[in-house]
């Protein structure tokens, strides 16, 4: 077997943070095995020299052909990424709670599912490592994100608690809390919702501004770009001993502090950010009228 430590990553579309993470860890020491539910998807790191996988992390079936196929391939797994994941944007009281939970099963199961599998490879390489790309939002309440942020809060718990139950076994656990960076997400996941006809967010003539392109108010010409992001993680995540948490990305920094003040003291930031404060307009306009 190579001394060469081998990564795999999913979620590797192109244009993604994934694919991003690939091809800044090939120089510095990794042979990386990007992954996709779609390989079709993997045009750039294919261009970058680097060998792809199909993974379905939904599929138990596509995880124990891609598990059998790296041990084929490689016979081993020094660092695992659990990078696949999705959005759905909607106020909590017009969630769809079925698709409330495919973003759940995608964003927190899989990585469990996707852990559990790889495990037995990992177990063989001594300081192997396992990082799982949250978000700052992990650490957020914002309106109309409450199904995505959840679902990274739920995630990261369940990184610290195998980051606790995996340090015995020498396998070190780490949380990526991402802040904004510039990539092809919203152009990689399937289009959001409109609001329903009955809702009462209806209010807001020509509905809410941030369900109406998401993509605008979640991201600044001023982000990092992803090959700037992806080369700070790899940097960290090479490291013997990885810190627990890698804040990177833009506004990462910020979000680390505002967690340690009262709850409330950003409100009206937020919604001035989000744009929700339209929702407070509508309201008197419609009483003033």
């Amino acid at each position: 077997m190579s001394d060469t430590k081998v990564a795999l990553i999913t979620g590797c579309s192109s244009g993604g943070l994934g694919a991003a993470l690939a091809i800044a860890l090939k120089p510095i020491g990794y042979r990386v095995i990007a992954t996709a539910r779609n390989t079709s998807k993997l045009e750039e790191t294919r261009a970058a020299g680097i060998e792809s996988l199909e993974l379905d992390v939904l599929s138990p079936k596509s995880i124990s052909a891609c598990v059998e196929k790296l041990t084929a391939l490689t016979g081993r797994l020094d660092l695992l990424v659990n990078n696949a994941g999705s959005s759905y944007y909607m106020p909590v009281m017009d969630i769809d709670v079925a698709k409330a939970k495919e973003v759940f099963d995608l964003n927190v199961w899989s990585l469990v599912n996707v852990s559990q599998a790889f495990l037995p490879l990992l177990l063989k390489s001594p300081g192997a490592k396992i990082a799982n790309n949250l978000s700052i939002a992990t650490y957020l309440g914002l309106p109309i994100q409450a199904t995505y942020n959840a679902s990274k809060a739920a995630a990261n718990q369940i990184t610290e608690s195998m980051r606790l139950e995996l340090a015995p076994f020498d396998i070190k656990v780490v949380a990526l809390l991402t802040g904004s960076v510039k990539s092809n997400l919203f152009n990689n996941l399937p289009r959001n919702p409109p609001l329903p006809e009955n809702s009462i967010y209806r209010v807001v003539p020509g509905g809410l501004t941030m369900m109406n392109d998401p993509a605008k108010l979640m991201t600044e010409e001023s982000d990092m770009d992803a090959q700037t992001w992806a080369g700070q993680v790899a940097a960290e995540l090479v490291k013997v001993n990885p810190p627990h948490q890698i804040w990177r990305g833009s506004h990462a920094t910020v979000a680390k502090v505002a967690c340690h003040f009262p709850v409330g003291m950003f409100d009206g930031q937020v919604y001035q950010q989000t744009k929700f404060d339209e929702v407070e307009r509508a309201l008197k306009m419609g009483k003033t009228s």
